[in-house]
């Protein structure tokens, strides 16, 4: 309050004392909007304190004791305030043009998407055909990481977004389908075009690293496109080469590229995935500390869940799909062919993460969330409706290869393959943060398609309910700064993760007593409880349970000056 209102303010108090029928001007508001009475849990693992909080335009203007009023004014009693979720790992790139309004990630919490793993939604130059997209029923091509977060602006959307450029989408505009090694000049290129890229926005080079085209680069193809990152400031996130048997290689490798390249790294839902490795974190948390001691700064993320969604074609061994889906489709067709898929998928190919294997070969641990009749059905029952009324009983390998070859050689599916107790050992890690792998999909509407991992609905609720109330495996203090502030800090973010005056207000407000995930395996559309308020830029989106349909998120790009 400017001074003059301040005294103003005290001589009326003085003189309604002394006149009490004396009309004294009302008291103008400071605040857009006053929190009270909250819980403030404020993102950096301190503990949480009762408090106000006060916000004006986009930024949070006094935490803590809040003097004067808002426009608005919310009572956050039995309420916890926490800085708005960043989800470091998530796929919503191209539903956000589809509905801006990201209704799975709002309801959970999430502020910030971080977008572009392995595959992000640009560039598509030279051997990597544009993509057509629809902003505002308008048509419009996608070339360039740019032309994506122009198109988003354009559109409109509820949260923040941030994105990776994709090693995938540089390998492909290069190398196209191909499986040839690239010539210096083609590497050279791809150099260009990830410092295109970094330009653009992006925050670091992501990688998909088990199957084509990502798992066609070496560590010195990744190295030297790290170092073009190094130079931007960006940061290495990988999904690494092999998440089962070659899983301590597979970490090995991500920490070589961070060291030689110079650069953070970032490995997405750290977990052991084949059951004949189960109970071996401490031994893979063991090399991250050893690198972290001799200054290398490698760091993790997990989703709380012990399943993953990835595809049925990644059980075909990743020489079949040299050319792409026609070629793949055409293998799949060819009875000499399939008799070598067999012996490879049964009896693995070397630095090879095989996902038959990886469960024991038991059908039962595969779920589709494809988007098609056999949607919610665990694969040992889709195989069983298959061969019914046929003699001899078939090959269920080939059951799976006509399947393939039905649905143009892509089957979303859920994979049962890790264990409780190991993502409980990365998740308390103080360098392992969380990200969903998930997308914006919604309960209803254009985004309710397929069978979705729960993850997609439940992440964050989930790890305040099951990991910190339930189960007391994590402090709240600590399971909130995994949500802001550690991904904040990874992503090199300045102004957002911490409930700090002149941060910007991305900001959620939770009931923890309530707090927790609906989605299930078997019925994945629900939203969360629990989940009172989010703001995004000092604006609600979700009021009570209820969207409002604002649309105040932003691109963040990386390298940009912070906006006044």
């Amino acid at each position: 309050m400017p001074r003059s209102s301040s005294l103003v303010s005290l001589l009326c108090v003085a003189l309604a004392a002394l006149t009490p029928a004396l009309p004294c001007p009302a008291a103008t508001p400071q605040h857009d909007l006053v929190i009270r009475h909250g819980k403030i849990t404020d993102g950096s693992g301190n503990p949480w304190f009762f408090g106000d909080l006060a916000i004006t335009g986009d930024r949070i203007t006094a935490v803590g004791t809040v003097a004067g009023s808002g426009k608005r004014e919310l009572d956050a009693r039995g309420l916890v305030v926490a800085p708005g979720f960043i989800d470091i790992h998530s796929h919503s790139d191209w539903l956000l043009l589809e509905d801006g309004n990201a209704q799975g990630k709002i309801r959970q919490g999430v502020t910030t998407e971080v977008l572009g793993e392995g595959g992000s939604a640009g560039p598509f130059k030279g051997k990597a055909a544009a993509r057509p997209v629809s902003v505002r029923n308008q048509a419009t091509q996608i070339r360039t990481l740019g032309d994506y977060f122009r198109a988003v602006e354009s559109s409109g959307v509820s949260v923040n977004v941030a994105s990776y450029v994709g090693a995938g989408n540089i390998w492909q505009c290069v190398m196209g389908a191909a499986f040839d090694r690239p010539s210096t000049a083609e590497l050279q290129r791809m150099k260009d075009l990830v410092a295109e890229a970094m330009s653009d926005g992006a925050f670091g080079l992501s990688t998909a690293l088990m199957m084509p085209p990502g798992s066609l680069a070496t560590t010195d193809d990744l190295v030297e496109l790290c170092r073009v990152v190094k130079q931007h400031g960006g940061i290495y996130s990988t999904h690494i080469r092999d998440e089962g048997l070659g899983v301590f290689d597979s970490v090995k490798q991500a920490i070589e590229i961070g060291e030689r390249a110079g650069l953070p790294v970032d490995i997405i839902h750290l977990k052991i995935a084949d059951e004949k490795y189960w109970g071996r974190m401490r031994e893979v948390i063991a090399l991250i500390e050893a690198a972290r001691t001799r200054g290398v700064n490698v760091q993790a993320n997990v989703y709380p869940y012990t399943r993953g969604n990835n595809n049925l074609a990644s059980i075909i061994p990743p020489w079949a799909h040299e050319g792409g889906t026609s070629q793949l489709v055409a293998r799949l067709k060819d009875p000499a062919q399939r008799q070598r898929l067999k012996r490879d998928i049964t009896q693995g190919l070397s630095g090879w993460y095989n996902h038959y294997t990886a469960v024991g070969g038991d059908w039962s641990r595969m779920l589709v969330s494809a988007n098609n009749a056999y949607r919610g059905m665990t694969m040992d029952r889709v195989l069983a409706l298959r061969s019914e009324g046929k003699t001899p009983k078939p090959d269920p390998l080939d059951l799976l290869f006509d399947l393939l070859i039905e649905h143009d050689g892509s089957v979303s599916t859920v994979y049962a393959h890790h264990t409780e107790a190991d993502m409980n050992l990365a998740l308390v890690q103080p360098w392992c943060s969380v990200g969903s792998d998930g997308s914006a999909f919604a309960v209803e509407g254009l985004l309710r398609r397929g069978h979705p991992h729960p993850r997609n609905f439940g992440t964050f609720p989930r790890v305040l309910g099951e990991y910190v109330r339930d189960r007391g495996l994590l402090r709240l203090e600590d399971a909130v700064r995994k949500m802001t502030s550690l991904n904040a800090a990874k992503l090199g973010l300045r102004d957002r993760g911490l409930l700090l005056p002149g941060w910007r207000a991305d900001i959620t407000i939770f009931d923890p007593a309530r707090v927790k995930d609906r989605a299930t395996y078997t019925e994945p559309f629900h939203y969360s409880e629990g989940i009172e308020y989010v703001l995004v830029n000092g604006q609600l989106v979700l009021d009570r349970n209820r969207h409002t349909g604002a649309r105040p998120g932003r691109v963040l790009r990386h390298g940009a000056a912070p906006t006044p």
